[in-house]
């Protein structure tokens, strides 16, 4: 697997010349995952819930112009303790029998020094908060500045379940959880 160099979106923005159009994006979900990591004492609850689908439409011209849509699977979400993957798929925390899927739609990206802002609805049993992530893109190392058809991204942010009425067990778990999503992207035909 090769390593990625670090490319941040005003790299971009200054490294290209100007496109017209938005370049549509697929996952490819095997090379994709989405982290989190809680408190659970002194200690920490790490795991991943996959990555479903997304649509990513990038436009490095102008990056006000790119959209984000994520979907993740609830049902398949791990953890790093083996009664805690149960409880966390369970109606106190992520509820997933009743709501499967959690969704994330940007509703702004704005560039911010070596990384961009990313701005969206999360949905997350059913109820739906803003949050801002942060964005940077990566490409493989070798390839050319303007070869921008094979990237990762990489979304990271913070979130308080409790916002979201995952309240289960508060007095053993931490409210804040903190997200790490890195995405295996190609360019469209």
């Amino acid at each position: 697997m090769l390593r990625s160099t670090a490319l941040a979106f005003a790299a971009i923005l200054l490294a290209l010349p100007a496109q017209a159009a938005t370049v549509a994006y697929r996952l490819d979900a095997a090379h994709s995952t989405v982290a989190f990591e809680t408190d659970f004492g002194p200690d920490k609850i790490t795991g991943a819930i996959p990555l479903q689908k997304a649509d990513l439409k990038l436009d490095f011209a102008n990056v006000a112009n790119c959209t984000v849509e994520v979907a993740l699977d609830v049902t398949g979400a791990t953890a790093s303790f083996p009664f805690a993957a149960q409880a966390l798929k369970g109606p106190k925390v992520l509820a997933a029998k009743d709501h499967p899927q959690m969704t994330f739609t940007s509703t702004s990206l704005r560039g911010a020094g070596n990384a961009a802002e990313v701005t969206g609805n999360l949905t997350i049993r059913g109820v739906t908060r803003e949050v801002t992530l942060t964005a940077q893109l990566f490409r493989p190392q070798g390839s050319a500045p303007d070869d921008l058809d094979h990237l990762t991204v990489k979304l990271s942010g913070r979130v308080n379940r409790s916002d979201f009425g995952a309240t289960g067990w508060s007095d053993m778990v931490g409210d804040q959880v903190r997200i790490l999503i890195t995405a295996q992207i190609d360019a469209q035909d």
